[in-house]
């Protein structure tokens, strides 16, 4: 009863009371914004520098471990022990880190403070406060989150186990609070959860957005390497030709099982511009190469025992494009619901929609990042 209570007071914030508190939280909470310094000169630091010039805010400094004695963008790079020296009492530091390798917010704030930084806050505030820089990532306006109050308690009401809804709850207070306190500790064992995951010695797996194989990997292990067929979808040429070493490394008994297809997954077959050549995180974007998507209602005709989704961001597509599949056969499904703010209750509401009867579970993996959706036969 107190989680569902909570996601009632979460939900009961009024949208006006909401769009105030976005876009007064950041200069609420470092007083003067004019004094800031940026903690990280990666891709979401120097996306905020733009914008901060934008606004006639010029940041005093990066500070960056690894960047330190550079210069970014026009911007001096420190060591965080020497910007600490110089502003520790007069300047707001802003972690602008944002990744699912980087160590936690909290973590990252705890080691500034250690070295005496008085006002230390994340980049999220910051980002509501210039919503044009908005979606980054699975980070969005609190209030496009209480605009789909309903489809959030009709998620909430499918899951299936206390701790999926506490988990719920909490990552739904981080979306609309950036509270990073709220989050609660990451689990082991991403997509095979022994306790939620039970497919048998005949099983047909897919793996949409394969990487370089580390999970196919992951599934031989957990099957015990007694599977009939496995379907490995990797659009990125590079993951794609790390894959295929690994397969070569694999026993032929395990490898002439898989079939690895160079697609990506989505709701239809079609083409889309690609970014590839960034590892776990190439995805669809502005460059020239292009790739071809497929539908996994189009790609495979046989029954199927389980997916796993991580397509970043294409989750819900790929979905649509394996209707037919989910409704004739009710594999167990694996779907990041992290990549997009609403994902988080787009997901089972989706997959409710093809075919009743699903047990769903929500386990984090990572902090927000890694998040996963668990669909599986009741």
């Amino acid at each position: 009863m107190q989680v569902q209570e909570t996601l009632e007071q979460l939900l009961g914030e009024g949208l006006h009371d909401c769009r105030e508190r976005e876009h007064t939280a950041f200069d609420r909470a470092v007083g003067s914004p004019t004094r800031l310094v940026l903690f990280g000169a990666g891709g979401l630091g120097r996306k905020l520098l733009r914008r901060l010039r934008q606004d006639g805010v010029e940041p005093l400094a990066f500070i960056d471990n690894q960047l330190a004695g550079r210069e970014i963008d026009g911007l001096t790079v420190l060591s965080p022990a020497d910007a600490a020296q110089r502003w520790a009492e007069s300047a707001a530091f802003v972690v602008s880190i944002w990744a699912s390798w980087a160590d936690t917010m909290q973590e990252q704030i705890e080691s500034l403070h250690r070295l005496g930084c008085r006002t230390v806050v994340s980049f999220l505030p910051l980002l509501w406060k210039y919503p044009d820089l908005l979606p980054h990532v699975q980070i969005d306006l609190p209030t496009r989150a209480l605009e789909h109050r309903e489809e959030i308690r009709q998620a909430f009401e499918l899951l299936s186990d206390d701790d999926s809804r506490a988990e719920f709850v909490a990552q739904l207070k981080w979306r609309l609070h950036g509270d990073f306190h709220a989050l609660r500790p990451a689990r082991p064992g991403q997509y095979w959860q022994k306790d939620l995951i039970r497919i048998g010695d005949e099983a047909v797996y897919v793996d949409a957005g394969a990487c370089d194989g580390d999970t196919l990997e992951q599934f031989v292990a957990f099957v015990q390497g007694r599977f009939r067929r496995a379907y490995v979808f990797e659009p990125d040429a590079a993951n794609l030709a790390a894959l295929r070493k690994r397969l070569v490394r694999m026993s032929s008994s395990i490898s002439d099982q898989v079939r690895a297809l160079p697609f990506a997954v989505a709701e239809a077959n079609y083409e889309i511009s690609f970014s590839g050549g960034a590892g776990a995180s190439s995805a669809a974007g502005s460059a020239s190469e292009r790739v071809r998507c497929v539908a996994l209602d189009d790609a495979i005709h046989e029954k199927i025992d389980m997916v796993k989704y991580d397509i970043e961001g294409f989750e819900l597509l790929g979905l649509q494009g394996s209707r037919r599949l989910i409704r004739e056969y009710g594999p167990s499904l694996a779907v990041c619901a992290y990549h997009v703010q609403s994902h988080l209750w787009r997901i089972p509401l989706l997959i409710e929609s093809f075919r009743r009867g699903y047990r769903f579970c929500l386990r984090s993996h990572g902090q927000v990042w890694e998040t996963v959706c668990y669909a599986v036969p009741a």
